[in-house]
């Protein structure tokens, strides 16, 4: 039997339930949000409308749109538990407290049609002891479903069934949960606190204790345990501030009260005293005031940062790490460290090892689950096994031995096999626990590049890019400087990707843009731009323009269809890469714009020419203001969309690019496309466009001084503004004249050059590459 789900239902309007509900709505699926009654002369309803309205006003917001907010209905658990008997899915997420539950699942029982899915968002409770005394039709189609907070942008889902629950449940609810909520899913053993909250919290609580103490300072602990460990950069106090201090004891409680007598958890977790008083005194992490790092105001009404000293729990500025192993770049240097920071890496990493290797059969079925679960949860760069096998497994073994612990079997069979991983045939294998090994399997249409470059070369590469072929006739392009700037060496492998699609010989029908970076692209490489400017190298910087002008064209008129996958970040030259391909594959949180006049220059690889082209051809060819001012407006304002759907309202998106849900099909659903396009494309013909000229440029500079006058903008913005406004009216002349594509390029590419030539831009350049943030000078 196969579910469908078409109509959801959540119960609980906290921030986990509303927050599931919005993410249900983001998927098209209507949700009834349900809570309890209020009292009082208000709606009974009130609780579920005031989650709505809180979800609306966040910033940013769990809802994708507005329109996706209408699909979610309010009501209460009292008077509108039978408007349930439609639902497919129904979601609960009431309060973690079991007689709670089942009390909930035995009036649940009498409205629910005979195939509906319930699940629970439980994070500790077994499953187990929630199905208990349910009949067997109701525990036939339950299961867990573990969210994490927020479920819109935390990409795991562990889903757990029971003895009783029907694998085309389990089956049905993998892959909704993959295919239409773009969640990474695990399923988990029916054991306390699931996978990545058994291990997470584990590994936080150890840390906590073990910097405690080693009497180490907050800096230094979180430096040690945060990015050299594979860990979030929050570090472990960090991290425990942004969760809240007061969610760990409850977590910690219900695990205690579920585990096994022998369980390490047991031995070794305890109450920390400095947490209890910070949250005795409301002190409850960034949600209460501050928890360890505190923000507080100076005398002059600047901010500064405040720490709470482990030792004496009293407050005290903060600084930098001062340990020599808080510097550590590599794990094995870390753990090489002979400074107590290099002890406290021992200590928490040992007992992870030695916890993980223990529990790992027991809470999955492999190695890869636990360590997918603990990337997508908890953020770690690699899960436990994968860092065991960074450090090499006879090294994590001896650690261990030095320590006086036992080796867990699971890691001597890991050890006799040769790793927990390994690449054969080109395709990626974990052992088990009788020293065999077997492909790490994921649902079909899940592919990454990771997955080409273990199974073949690259066709050509050089320091910023390379050729991939991705199969089915499709050539790849990876950008691969750091944050995938973007600089003469990719250009020149475009020309190339474009030579080999055009030899004739029937090779590649297609090309795609993709890499696995965080970002698609953050644009060019403004370390060559500033350097070209303070050496006064025009000539140089002339050329760069040229080479990504011609460049992009040349992707615009290439044989085969372009299709670029968008993930991430797609900024200034980022962008403008997408805005010349045929078609984009885009995430649905990915997010885009043209935003040079941050760094006081405008788009000059054919920014300002494809979405002036994109504007008039969507309104009246024959009265182009409009799509001018919309222009304008986009690009002088640097205007960044929020999400690949806000980036289809702007026009950076047209309306036949696909938005994916699931970052990790996105390469797929790209070679979908390009077979797609591929047997009938035709290039497209060169555009002309009537434009006004420079007539209309007095408006459009009178318009900006107005926002200058507000102080929404300065001087200096109304001069990059006026240049911009050039170059959308086209050019100097005074009379409406046709334009064609290539003498809107050179127009770009003369105020381009102009505006690099001006102290002001230079400032801007420089003060984005030492901070990261616009300069309004």
């Amino acid at each position: 039997m196969s579910y469908g789900i078409s109509r959801a239902a959540v119960l609980g309007a906290g921030v986990m339930g509303s927050g599931i509900a919005a993410h249900l709505a983001n998927a098209g699926i209507p949700v009834r949000l349900l809570d309890i009654a209020s009292s009082g002369d208000g709606p009974r309803d009130a609780r579920a409308r005031d989650a709505i309205t809180r979800l609306l006003a966040a910033s940013p917001s769990p809802f994708l749109t507005r329109e996706a907010a209408a699909l979610v209905s309010p009501g209460t658990l009292e008077d509108d538990l039978a408007q349930l008997a439609d639902c497919d899915w129904i979601i609960e997420a009431v309060l973690e407290d079991l007689p709670t539950k089942q009390a909930l699942y035995e009036r649940l029982e009498a409205v629910r049609h005979d195939q509906a899915i319930i699940t629970s968002n439980t994070s500790t409770i077994p499953l187990a002891q929630l199905v208990a005394g349910r009949s067997p039709a109701f525990a036939a189609h339950f299961a867990v479903t573990h969210f994490f907070n927020p479920p819109r942008w935390m990409s795991l889902l562990e889903l757990v069934g029971g003895p009783a629950t029907r694998p085309a449940v389990l089956d049905a609810l993998q892959a909704f949960g993959d295919l239409r909520l773009g969640k990474r899913v695990v399923r988990c053993h029916d054991t306390p606190g699931f996978i990545a909250n058994r291990i997470g919290t584990f590994t936080l609580q150890i840390a906590l204790q073990d910097a405690i103490a080693l009497g180490l300072r907050v800096e230094d602990a979180d430096a040690i345990c945060g990015k050299p460990m594979g860990l979030p950069k929050t570090g472990v106090f960090g991290l425990l501030d942004l969760v809240g201090l007061d969610l760990m004891p409850r977590v910690t409680a219900s695990l205690l009260a579920n585990l096994p007598p022998h369980d390490r958890y047991r031995r070794l977790v305890h109450e920390t005293p400095i947490v209890a008083t910070l949250v005795a005194a409301g002190f409850t992490g960034r949600k209460g005031g501050g928890g360890f790092y505190r923000i507080t105001k100076r005398a002059d009404g600047s901010k500064q940062t405040q720490v709470v000293d482990l030792a004496s729990g009293a407050l005290r500025d903060a600084g930098p790490p001062t340990l020599a192993s808080a510097r550590a770049r590599h794990l094995r240097d870390l753990l090489a460290a002979t400074d107590v920071g290099g002890e406290l890496a021992r200590r928490v990493l040992t007992q992870l090892w030695a916890y993980a290797f223990e529990v790992g059969p027991e809470i999955a079925d492999d190695f890869a689950s636990v360590d997918r679960a603990m990337r997508d949860g908890f953020g770690w760069t690699a899960g436990p096994f994968e860092m065991a096998d960074a450090l090499g497994l006879r090294a994590v073994v001896t650690l261990l031995e030095q320590r006086g612990e036992a080796i867990p079997p699971r890691l001597a069979a890991a050890v006799a096999a040769g790793g927990c991983y390994r690449v054969a045939g080109g395709a990626l294998e974990q052992s088990d626990a009788t020293g065999g090994w077997h492909a790490v399997r994921r649902p079909e249409g899940v592919e990454t590049l990771a997955d080409v470059t273990r199974r073949a070369r690259p066709l050509e590469k050089n320091g910023s890019a390379a050729l991939w072929d991705l199969g089915d006739r499709v050539l790849g392009v990876e950008f691969k400087a750091k944050m995938n700037a973007l600089d003469g060496d990719v250009m020149q492998l475009l020309h190339r990707a474009i030579a080999r699609a055009g030899q004739g010989d029937g090779a590649f029908g297609a090309i795609v843009l993709h890499n696995d970076g965080a970002h698609f692209s953050v644009g060019a490489n403004l370390g060559v731009l500033l350097y070209a400017i303070n050496l006064a190298a025009w000539r140089d910087a002339e050329k760069l323009i040229i080479a990504g002008q011609e460049a992009y064209a040349a992707l615009r008129a290439a044989p085969v269809p372009v299709i670029g996958v968008h993930h991430g970040m797609a900024l200034g030259g980022g962008c403008e890469a997408l805005l010349h391909c045929d078609a984009v594959v885009a995430h649905v949180e990915a997010t885009m714009g043209l935003v040079e006049t941050g760094v006081g220059l405008i788009p000059g690889w054919g920014g300002c020419t494809r979405m002036l082209l994109r504007a008039i051809a969507a309104g009246d060819a024959n009265d182009p203001m409009a799509a001018i001012v919309r222009t304008m407006e986009l690009i002088g304002k640097a205007k960044t969309s929020k999400n690949a759907v806000d980036a289809k309202r702007l026009g950076l998106l047209m309306p036949h690019d696909v938005i994916v849900m699931h970052p990790d099909r996105l390469l797929d659903e790209a070679k979908r496309v390009a077979r797609e396009m591929a047997p009938t494309y035709v290039p497209p013909t060169p555009a002309r466009v009537r434009l006004p000229g420079t007539a209309l440029v007095p408006v459009i500079e009178a318009g900006v001084q107005g926002l200058v006058a507000a102080g929404e903008a300065t001087a200096y913005d109304a001069v990059v503004a006026g240049a911009l406004a050039r170059v959308l009216t086209g050019g100097e002349a005074t009379l409406e004249r046709t334009v064609r594509e290539r003498d809107l390029l050179a127009l770009e590419r003369e105020a381009f050059l102009r505006l690099m030539r001006e102290p002001k831009t230079r400032e801007r350049v420089e003060h984005m590459l030492a901070t990261g943030t616009p300069l309004r000078n």
